[in-house]
């Protein structure tokens, strides 16, 4: 079941712009290690489950997978073979919108090795280029 909103304040929402790099959620705080974008894209609810499936199952339980996007943003649609001028169409699917900066996965518990290659294949899912970063010693 892809992710999206319980309810929202408005169901279709204008596409807008992506500008700047994340200042919010772009260091690792839940585990050792993480993926940070370094493209702004938006990512799909569905590209993110494929992505969650794909990370638990390299790690079969020897650590622990942090998501930290939510998609909260609705993508309208119009219907195929539709003539122009009908209006904005109704919500399709949820995205998550990602700033260059911003960490989408981290993950506790694994050693280096082990999470980079977990990394590699979910970085091969994702529509926005990532890096590989670690958790910065507080102090």
């Amino acid at each position: 079941m892809a992710l999206m909103p319980k309810r929202v304040k408005h169901r279709k929402s204008q596409r807008g712009r992506i500008k700047g790099s994340a200042t919010r959620g772009n260091t690792v705080v839940f585990g050792e290690w993480g993926l940070q974008a370094t493209q702004p894209g938006h990512i799909s609810a569905t590209t993110i489950e494929a992505c969650r499936i794909a990370a638990n199952q390299y790690i079969r339980g020897d650590g622990k997978l942090y998501i930290r996007i939510f998609p909260d943003k609705s993508v309208t649609a119009r219907p195929l073979e539709t003539r122009m001028g009908k209006g904005k169409g109704e919500p399709d699917h949820w995205v998550a919108v990602v700033r260059p900066g911003t960490v989408l996965f981290e993950i506790a518990g694994a050693s280096r090795d082990a999470a980079r290659d977990c990394f590699n294949r979910v970085a091969h899912k994702l529509p926005v280029r990532v890096r590989f970063v670690e958790r910065r010693p507080i102090g």
